[in-house]
């Protein structure tokens, strides 16, 4: 077999340049990236731009959930301020549901005492019957399926004030019917994943298991989306 060192040298020199080469993609090109959880919502181009390796990118304005102001089974006033900086996942319930607010309520619990410790992830029933789930009712049906208030806040209050959180921040449906005297509501049983800036990062099925195999790893791709925000002081 006849020696070839330019051959050899070629092979050598490819071998050592292509590790060089992967560091510099990861660093300069991959640089820590993820895919980004989509934001919902309607949007608009704002005047403003951003610059991104020397072009000029029109900034967008991304749909964002109004403030309110309810109270929870301790009958605390709540706002966002309640919840600035923090990640919510937020559902629909009522405490007169059947199954499917239930399943959606264990599956709540589950990831509640998931990030018990977690500071940054806080939790929200919002109650679609506010005329009888009063602070009173939600305090006891909160120590039936332990939701602890601070971290998991069942809320309710004014019906406008809910009705309107629920369709034009939300983005979701919820519709009353007496049947026999009694209310019984048809509504979106989703998990609806938040940022800290009150946008809509996620839906979910609150009784699919795949759902919320999906949720779960999304609420950790948006927690270390935070906290890359918070080091580089966005």
């Amino acid at each position: 077999m006849k020696y070839n060192p330019i051959k050899k040298i070629l092979i050598l020199v490819t071998i050592l340049a292509v590790p060089g080469f992967l560091y510099y993609l990861l660093q300069e090109k991959g640089k820590n990236r993820y895919k980004p959880l989509a934001i919902y919502g309607p949007k608009k181009v704002a005047p403003t731009f951003h610059t991104v390796r020397g072009k000029q990118i029109p900034d967008t304005v991304y749909h964002v959930i109004e403030d309110f102001k309810l109270v929870n089974q301790k009958a605390d006033t709540l706002t966002w301020d309640n919840y600035k900086g923090k990640i919510v996942l937020l559902n629909l319930f009522y405490t007169n549901g059947a199954s499917g607010v239930e399943f959606a309520n264990k599956a709540m619990a589950t990831f509640a005492s998931v990030y018990e410790k977690n500071t940054m992830v806080h939790f929200i029933g919002l109650s679609i019957d506010s005329q009888y789930d009063t602070p009173t009712v939600l305090s006891e049906y909160a120590k039936r399926i332990s939701a602890n208030p601070g971290k998991w806040d069942l809320l309710t209050g004014d019906s406008a004030q809910v009705n309107n959180l629920i369709k034009n921040g939300l983005l979701l449906d919820a519709l009353k019917v007496v049947e026999s005297g009694k209310a019984k509501f048809t509504f979106s049983n989703m998990f609806v994943l938040l940022d800290s800036q009150h946008r809509i990062r996620g839906y979910y099925e609150a009784t699919n298991q795949e759902a919320l195999s999906k949720l779960d790893d999304e609420i950790k791709v948006l927690v270390a989306e935070e906290l890359r925000n918070m080091k580089d002081g966005r």
